[in-house]
């Protein structure tokens, strides 16, 4: 065996050689999305000069018993994936010069890469070797006939895709860009290795690199040594140490990143792709990439209290994050993180975080005793940032999960009582229900009780096993109502320090039972959960109920249900495409296909997305489904075309009643009938339109008339209260704020950074005189000491943005005093570079 290091180029373009795919080779089965992974990663070596960009290895046997007197024939074991579709790139480079009048370019691909120039065979011609199907596909896209291949082919696909991509801007790009690219050849001799036992080896032993692993390098390998230390000290290692549960001492950095981009993109990444999902953000390595690492660094210092709440000096903060720990509610992660970063922004006090921290547990806790699905809760977590209105930030959390239905639903105090009433808390797991009985106990108690104290335990009132004095002490119907259906209920269960003394005894002896003086029985228990159980002489069905209606009055007072109003406008919430209104004369405010919010008022453009997103997922399923709809590559087969990123189009020309309909007949053959939901926009027809709609209307309306400044001219309205444009410096931002009692313009200082910030602050508030001068009047300077961001602003009050008579007022000042506030600052900023 031998092995070596070299370009791929070299390997193509080794004269008289054809590379031939064995048929035991599994078929070829790159999609669009691999192809796209490959193709941004020779443009990015080329178009950013990394070097050159590793591929894997390339495994064959040579100078085997396919060799001819023409050619020598390599028998590829391992890498046919790759070696197949660089293949076509270089067919789609060909066809491009030939029919862009390139022919220098045409000739040395077409002899160098893709054929035998000089042999006699036509069998040998074509250095890529292929069986079935792929080799009819592949002579097709050489010939220009792909058209007239009557059989669905992956081949022909990406290669129509590649067709896409290729420019004349392009061209050279990408053509140079294969040439960094390189493998490891490895050559097998027969008789003398075992391909079978290689090909083992090289897929199954040893560990894979975890995708933490392969951001890590990414960040690093490109770097000379001496920044390759310096990001590693002050970002990569600091991000790991962060990331560690140290109770288990196990890195967690996948798992941080990925809940990281589920907020930074409203999209959840597989596990096994949460590297890929981070390339594709950062293709370009510039000082918006360095801003983002430090971000990343940043909110991992939440991440750390998170994972592990015993580093939390606040002790309220800490029981809440350790609750939340305990019942393993990770899926709240992102979402928290940002939370937890308002938090050290002042957006949000620890009394108002403390009290989100609460209502995650009660949601979510409601929701497993009523016995809602779990794995609702990603989706849920995912968006629910998008819903926070800063001004009115708890409110607004609580308002977006009362306004959930169906799986992701905020059970109701009645859900409660109807579930807590029958359901079994006794057989669920530990951590629930250790949980359960620490709340219930020590809830408003002076002197915290250690409910997870060995010596505590669990007792049932009415024994799972009672003895003969309970069938004497209880009617038939009571006994048999405890017996079969309420036993491992909550108003049958309560903690004893005495479990094995009192064991299935009758109510009474568990009642007064003091052996030896040791008190073992209810009454004389400190625990309120059995404070009850001292008033009573028996245990029966009236008296249960009694217990219940204590215990479920005291469950709502620990799990209480958010005291908000739905308004009337808002009354709409997501919803399944299977279950939605007619979608006639409506907008969307946004969708969530497959773990990804998408932030889109048109249901064309809904309907274009999850087409094409099937496409990407099953080509074949979807061209096969010619009862459902129509899609060609034909622009002239439709009335008004709608063209595809994969080159295909289809109608766009239909009624929204019609686009749903399609789409409820398509998405069953691919197995995703729950994985569309749909948010209708509020209306405002016959309802006064809500803040956010009131906000959005407010910025549409201003943004045209600033005029004396490029600032805000790429920036679009949004439903907050803030509008922000980049300053020229990362971290530092022109912003406008908007409320009910003032409008402003500040400098927002926000890196990632807080020494920076402050850093910053102080440089800038050095100039104080010479800026306010400029300006023309006095500011304010909020360095915000206890915080991670400060601010400089200028603000008029008593206006309101709620009373359109006060907007023209508001318009003036905003757009009179943009530009003397650029003016004043932008000289000291550019000085803090």
């Amino acid at each position: 065996m031998k092995a070596n290091e070299l370009p791929i180029t070299n390997f193509l373009q080794a004269p008289n050689v054809q590379f031939v795919i064995p048929v035991y080779q599994r078929n070829y089965d790159w999609t669009n999305n691999e192809c796209k992974e490959l193709i941004n990663d020779v443009i990015a070596v080329e178009k950013y000069n990394r070097g050159t960009h590793f591929i894997g290895s390339i495994v064959f046997i040579h100078e085997g018993t396919y060799s001819t007197s023409e050619v020598k024939e390599l028998v590829i074991i391992d890498g046919q994936q790759r070696l197949t579709t660089i293949n076509i790139i270089y067919v789609a480079l060909f066809r491009f010069a030939k029919d862009n009048g390139m022919q220098n370019e045409a000739d040395m691909l077409l002899n160098m890469f893709l054929t035998n120039q000089y042999v006699q065979h036509e069998s040998s011609k074509l250095k890529l070797k292929q069986t079935d199907t792929n080799s009819l596909a592949f002579k097709a896209i050489m010939n220009g006939t792909e058209n007239e291949f009557n059989h669905y082919s992956n081949v022909i696909e990406n290669f129509k895709y590649f067709q896409s991509i290729i420019t004349k801007e392009s061209f050279h790009t990408i053509l140079n860009g294969l040439k960094r690219l390189i493998f490891v050849e490895i050559s097998l001799e027969r008789g003398k290795d075992d391909p079978q036992r290689i090909f083992e080896s090289l897929n199954s032993t040893g560990l894979d690199l975890s995708q933490s692993d392969l951001i890590r390098n990414y960040i690093l390998m490109d770097l000379d040594p001496k920044n390759q230390n310096k990001v590693f000290e002050q970002i990569w290692n600091p991000i790991e140490e962060n990331a560690r549960d140290l109770l288990k001492q196990k890195s967690v950095v996948s798992d941080y990143i990925r809940d990281y981009l589920t907020l930074r993109n409203k999209k959840i990444p597989n596990k096994n792709k949460v590297y890929v999902e981070f390339k594709k953000l950062y293709t370009e390595k510039d000082e918006t990439y360095t801003q983002e690492l430090e971000n990343i660094k940043s909110l991992s210092i939440h991440y750390k209290k998170f994972i592990n709440p015993s580093s939390i000096q606040d002790n309220n903060i800490r029981r809440e994050l350790e609750y939340i720990s305990r019942l393993e509610i990770n899926v709240a992660f992102p979402f928290l993180l940002q939370v937890f970063e308002d938090a050290e922004n002042g957006l949000i006090s620890n009394d108002e975080l403390i009290k989100i921290l609460k209502l995650i547990q009660t949601y979510t806790w409601r929701r497993f005793v009523v016995g809602l699905p779990t794995n609702a809760l990603n989706k849920i977590f995912m968006t629910l940032y998008s819903e926070v209105d800063t001004e009115e930030y708890y409110d607004s959390i609580a308002l977006a999960l009362i306004k959930k239905r169906g799986s992701a639903k905020f059970p109701t105090d009645e859900d409660l009582k109807t579930a807590l009433k029958d359901k079994d808390l006794y057989n669920i797991q530990s951590k629930n229900r250790n949980y359960m009985f620490e709340l219930l106990e020590n809830y408003n108690n002076r002197e915290y009780v250690n409910t997870s104290n060995e010596n505590i335990t669990i007792e049932h009132i009415f024994p799972q096993t009672p003895n003969e004095d309970w069938n004497k002490a209880l009617t038939p119907d009571d006994y048999f109502q405890f017996k079969e259906k309420y036993v491992n209920t909550i108003a049958n269960l309560t903690l004893s320090g005495n479990n094995g003394a009192l064991s299935n005894k009758s109510f009474k002896d568990k009642k007064t039972m003091n052996r030896q003086g040791a008190e073992q029985g209810y009454n004389y228990s400190r625990l309120w959960l059995n404070d009850y159980l001292k008033t009573i002489d028996s245990w029966d069905i009236a008296n249960y109920n009694e217990r219940f209606d204590l215990i479920y009055s005291r469950f709502l007072k620990i799990w209480e249900y958010p005291d908000i109003v739905i308004p009337v406008s808002e009354n709409t919430d997501e919803q399944n495409l299977y279950n939605a209104e007619s979608p006639t004369h409506k907008k969307l405010e946004y969708f969530i296909f497959e773990n990804t919010k998408v932030d889109e008022e048109v249901i064309a453009q809904m309907y274009f997305y999850v087409i094409e997103k099937l496409y990407e997922k099953n080509a074949q399923l979807l061209l096969e489904a010619k009862d459902i709809f129509k899609i060609t590559r034909n622009a002239s087969d439709f009335r008004a075309p709608q063209e595809l990123q994969s080159g295909y189009f289809i109608e766009s020309n239909i009624d929204s009643n019609s686009k749903f309909s399609t789409l409820k007949k398509l998405l069953p053959l691919f197995e995703l009938e729950d994985e569309l939901l749909i948010k209708y926009a509020d209306s405002d027809s016959g309802n006064v339109p809500n803040r956010f709609g009131v906000r959005k209307e407010y910025w549409k309306q201003l943004l045209p008339l600033i005029v004396d400044t490029e600032l805000f001219s790429n920036v679009n309205p949004t439903k907050d209260h803030w509008l922000s444009s980049g300053a020229g410096i990362s971290g530092l931002a022109y912003t406008f704020v908007i409320t009910g009692k003032y409008v402003r313009i500040e400098l927002s200082i926000g890196s990632s950074s807080k020494e920076l910030n402050k850093k910053y602050f102080k440089n800038l508030l050095s100039n104080k005189e010479s800026i306010e001068n400029t300006f023309g009047s006095q500011l304010e300077w909020e360095e915000l000491a206890n915080y991670k961001m400060s601010r400089i602003k200028y603000e008029l009050t008593d206006v309101n943005l709620f009373d359109k008579a006060d907007w023209e007022k508001m318009n003036e000042f905003l757009v009179t005093y943009l530009p003397k506030f650029e003016k004043a600052l932008q000289p000291a900023i550019k000085n803090l570079r």
